[in-house]
């Protein structure tokens, strides 16, 4: 017992050290051992996804219904119940313009309707060729000269011509033909034999009816004066159609 205490005593510094050093060892190890076990070292993890590029029908309808179902928020936001406000406003004004401005558009509509069957009707009438106007003949045969007058009455209606020194011998009475009335002034060119060379009928702004120019334009052509060897070649003058409507 004696001999142990000796060498405990002589040892004990360096059992003391001994037993720290591995304590400490141990320690040592402990920690390690507890950070490599506490702590973990995460590695990313990379995942690939394919891209999936939407349709753009679908883009399209996306958008309009974003734009066209407003949120929650919006819905009930005073932002949101003043544009509404605005837009009602507007529909309002618009429909208020439509309604002022209605009358006018269906008389337009009317008006053009009116043109177009009115075009349609002169493009529908066939020309009129003037030698198949049919017009009955006022004839001077065998009359004394100095009875004939240039004034010829057919009812309502005359003819007057201004041809000087001269008579007709054949006048056609187309007078009857229209429905429309007025006076067409026709100038006519004469030879010395009597025939009528040139007839051109005068503008008149108040006849609405081109036939009646042609009638008037045709009557004259066909008139026939005396024979005169001494008158003008040709002689210039005039015959005047008063038609009156029918």
């Amino acid at each position: 017992m004696g001999k142990l205490y000796k060498i405990y005593k002589r040892n004990v510094y360096g059992v003391m050290g001994t037993l720290i050093f591995h304590i400490l060892l141990v320690s040592v190890f402990l920690l390690a051992d507890v950070d490599m076990k506490g702590t973990a070292y995460e590695e990313e993890l990379l995942i690939e996804f394919p891209e999936l590029i939407p349709e753009p029908e679908a883009v399209e309808e996306t958008k309009e219904t974003q734009e066209s179902e407003p949120t929650a928020n919006e819905a009930s936001s005073p932002l949101s119940e003043t544009r509404s406000n605005r837009t009602n406003i507007a529909s309002n004004k618009l429909a208020k313009t439509d309604e002022f401005f209605d009358e006018d558009y269906m008389r337009e509509v009317e008006a053009a309707k009116q043109l177009v069957s009115d075009v349609n009707n002169q493009l529908s009438k066939e020309a009129v060729n003037l030698e198949d106007i049919k017009m009955p003949v006022k004839t001077t045969e065998g009359m004394n000269p100095d009875s004939i007058d240039n004034v010829v009455y057919t009812g309502e209606s005359n003819i007057v011509y201004y041809l000087e020194n001269r008579y007709h011998v054949s006048l056609p009475i187309p007078v009857y033909l229209a429905q429309s009335g007025g006076t067409v002034v026709v100038d006519i060119a004469v030879t010395r034999d009597g025939k009528v060379i040139e007839a051109t009928p005068r503008k008149n702004a108040s006849i609405r009816d081109d036939q009646i120019f042609l009638y008037a334009k045709a009557a004259a052509s066909r008139t026939i004066f005396n024979a005169d060897a001494s008158a003008p070649n040709p002689q210039k003058g005039t015959i005047h159609y008063t038609f009156v409507a029918q």
